[in-house]
């Protein structure tokens, strides 16, 4: 294959620069058996449960809950078929809730699971489907936190209160009313989250979570703190309203005018509290709930008009009140609406020269455009500007940029259609984390217009779907990617949702399918949903260490391979979950044993019959075909070491290999390494030594690396003592130089 693109020696297309060979010694091989079931059966899971494909996880949750109730076999004891009936709706939503299996499925079906547990034919009573499944599915104003999205969301910089349930709990459910209230008071002030520990087992365990319900405060840039008080709604708003540090002046006549002029100046209003004698002054609480939720739009202040009577006169202040002072405050209801107009096409006039996010509305008020008032203030460091656009008004311009539906989108500043549309959360931290990212990043939502149909450049494309949850999870990745990669190759998202007949022509059934566009190549990348993932795959096409090949090259390759080359390949199925995983790490290894032996896969879905003549029975199955041997086609299988990810499973499946290094007696270590003309690098060991037997394999590799300009050697120093101890080994393993320089030899 030809490479992609070399524009410096620099680039990563040259190894040395890349750290992704020539720093990594070896790769984790995963070897795990995945048995090729020969039935499977038709049904459809989103038929099930009654849900679209674009189903999100709320709606098959509640889809579930609602079959559940109806399908139970507690509600229905007198059907003998009502257990397999609900079986099979548990099974579906078992799969369709979890990201990984729910691709797989839609990309492989019932097929794509074979490797994956099955749920064993238990589930729960009816009364916990009615009475403790999905405690806060219908809160809006309570975020459901899951392992994927916990990080993220209290790292944000905003303030999260979050409460660790569990669903057996009978003290979550009582405070669960309470949580609801509390929420609701809440909202716009403090984030309040629930993780369900059921479910996310593994989170909480990570944060030390020993009890239900706990409930912690987070915040960026300070430890967790735990709540111990009791759970009536007024301890937990005193509780959290300690951490709220938005900022209420008191206002008196020494500060007041040049508090008022300095906030005016700067385009900010203010919202003042005026606490007289008689009427209602808000309290101080609630003050600081505005100041929480109006941070960075409003100043927020009060007067104490005990104390500054002669200053609540000149305001005109009889009662406690508050009132809004807006900067520009001549400016009446016409004046305003003109100063919007102009401000959407000072907008979009400059487009093409400066960074822009962009709230793309139908005439409806989302139910977040509250939150995007705080945008501009908060993307103020990042140099992004914030703007809004009814599409009822601007339709021509939201129909040229393919806009269907209410979104955020963020213009990049190198022109009127280099921007890129939010796909994540519709909520204030994920929206302000999108755009920091986005303007840094070389990712382009893609249309028909600009999609890379010439061939000219190199192209990364993802296809995608908005609902579908691990192409939301890659989009990040991308933009990863996308900086390592930039001026080598350009990154585009193509949403199949808009531009289906685009997606048809290139035969996409599955989400989220990358492309990579070559010129004329097309190459699909099956690994990792990570940037490093894109990055290996990228730098195999460039220079490939892994021969794919088909019944006609693995005749020519292996059966009639020379004498002296060593073949290990990798007889795998794209829909075997452990073979998916295997890839990445099977290029790894290859590169890692580069010029030492020929790495190969085989894809038995597409050639089942060669497969089956070879007997290969499961999947992944690795075999090496050793060099020297009398006949071509015998072969060993690569045993099953370890069934952990990691390089110590490497290292004994790599000591199948033939060794290149030898075992040296007595005589040899004085006459050869000592005495001879060659340069030497000994591993001193012991049998019984542990650390020994895990360097043993990593020696191999070494010997290998040097073959041909070092030759290694290994001594026994439990079998040859006297040898170890006038070489003055005192500790196992040890590894000594032993360069040739004319004279007598010095260890190293």
């Amino acid at each position: 294959m030809k490479r992609l693109l070399v524009k410096s020696n620099k680039g990563i297309w040259d190894q040395r620069d890349t750290g992704l060979s020539g720093r990594m010694l070896l790769g984790s091989l995963i070897v795990f058996s995945c048995l090729v079931a020969s039935v499977s059966s038709d049904e459809d899971y989103y038929k099930l449960l009654k849900v679209s494909r674009e189903a999100t996880t709320r709606e098959i949750r509640q889809a579930f809950k609602k079959l559940a109730l109806i399908m139970h076999p507690d509600k229905n004891p007198h059907d003998e078929t009502a257990h397999d009936k609900f079986l099979k709706v548990t099974r579906a939503y078992e799969v369709l809730k979890d990201d990984d299996l729910r691709k797989k499925y839609d990309k492989y079906g019932e097929k794509g699971l074979q490797d994956e547990q099955q749920g064993g034919g238990r589930y729960e009573s009816w009364n916990y489907y009615r009475n403790e499944f999905g405690i806060y599915d219908d809160d809006l104003e309570i975020v459901t936190l899951d392992r994927g999205d916990f990080d993220a969301a209290v790292n944000s910089g905003e303030l999260w209160f979050v409460n660790f349930y569990f669903p057996r709990c009978h003290h979550c459910h009582e405070l669960a009313p309470t949580w609801r209230e509390f929420a609701k008071e809440m909202d716009g002030v403090i984030r309040i989250g629930a993780v369900n520990c059921g479910d996310n087992n593994r989170l909480c365990r990570s944060k030390g979570i020993n009890s239900y319900p706990s409930l912690y405060i987070y915040k960026a840039g300070m430890n967790p703190e735990k709540y111990f008080g009791d759970r009536a709604k007024e301890s937990l708003t005193k509780f959290g309203m300690q951490f709220v540090k938005s900022r209420v002046t008191e206002l008196w006549q020494g500060n007041v005018f040049t508090e008022i002029e300095a906030a005016f100046s700067s385009g900010v209003g203010w919202l003042i509290t005026f606490c007289a004698d008689s009427g209602d002054c808000l309290e101080s609480q609630t003050r600081q709930k505005l100041a929480g939720m109006l941070e960075g739009l409003v100043n927020v202040g009060w007067m104490d008009c005990s104390t500054q009577a002669e200053l609540c006169d000149s305001f005109e202040v009889t009662t406690s009140t508050t009132a809004f002072f807006p900067p520009g405050s001549s400016l009446k209801n016409k004046g305003s609406v003109l100063v919007r107009e102009a401000h959407v096409l000072v907008l979009f006039a400059k487009l093409a020269h400066h960074r822009w996010l962009v709230s793309f509305s139908f005439g409806q008020k989302t139910m977040a455009s509250h939150e995007y008032k705080k945008l501009k203030a908060l993307l103020k460091a990042a140099h992004i500007q914030v703007g809004k656009v009814d599409c009822l008004t601007d339709s021509e311009l939201c129909v040229s940029f393919y806009i269907q539906k209410p979104c955020i989108a963020v213009f990049k500043g190198l022109g009127i259609h280099d921007f890129e549309i939010h796909h994540g959360k519709d909520v204030l931290y994920n929206i302000i984390a999108f755009a920091k990212e986005s303007v840094s990043a070389h990712v382009t939502t893609l249309r028909p217009e600009n999609f890379p149909s010439d061939g000219k450049e190199p192209w990364l494309v993802d296809f995608f779907a908005p609902w579908c949850p691990p192409c939301r999870a890659l989009l990040p990745e991308l933009r990863k990617a996308s900086i390592q990669l930039f001026g080598q190759m350009k990154f585009g998202t193509l949403d199949c949702t808009v531009h289906e007949r685009l997606c048809s022509m290139y035969n996409i059934h599955a989400y989220p399918t990358t492309v990579i566009f070559n010129k004329s190549s097309i190459h699909e990348y099956e690994g990792h949903h990570s940037a490093d993932g894109i990055l290996e795959f990228i730098q195999d096409l460039v220079d490939p260490t892994v021969v794919t090949m088909d019944p006609d090259s693995f005749a020519e390759l292996v059966k009639r391979r020379k004498h002296s080359e060593t073949w290990m390949v990798d007889f795998y199925a794209p829909w075997c979950g452990p073979c998916q995983a295997l890839l990445p790490e099977w290029r790894r290894m290859a590169r890692a044993l580069n010029g030492m032996i020929k790495v190969g896969t085989v894809d038995c879905q597409k050639h089942h019959s060669f497969c089956q003549g070879e007997s290969v029975k499961a999947y992944p199955e690795i075999r090496l075909y050793p060099q020297n041997a009398n006949r071509r086609d015998l072969y060993q299988y690569v045993p099953y070491c370890s069934f952990k990810r990691n390089s110590y499973s490497v290292r004994l499946c790599l000591s199948t290999l033939p060794r290149a290094s030898v075992d040296l007696t007595p005589d040899d270590f004085r006459n050869k390494v000592i005495g001879g003309k060659d340069h030497w690098v000994v591993d001193f060991y012991a049998p019984w030594c542990g650390p020994c037997q895990h360097f043993a394999p990593e020696f191999e590799v070494l010997a290998r690396m040097v073959k041909g300009s070092v030759r290694a050697g290994k001594v026994d120093c439990q079998a040859h003592y006297q040898t170890c101890q006038s070489a003055g080994i005192t500790a196992y393993p040890s590894v000594r130089f032993y360069p040739h320089l004319g004279t007598k030899k010095k260890f190293q």
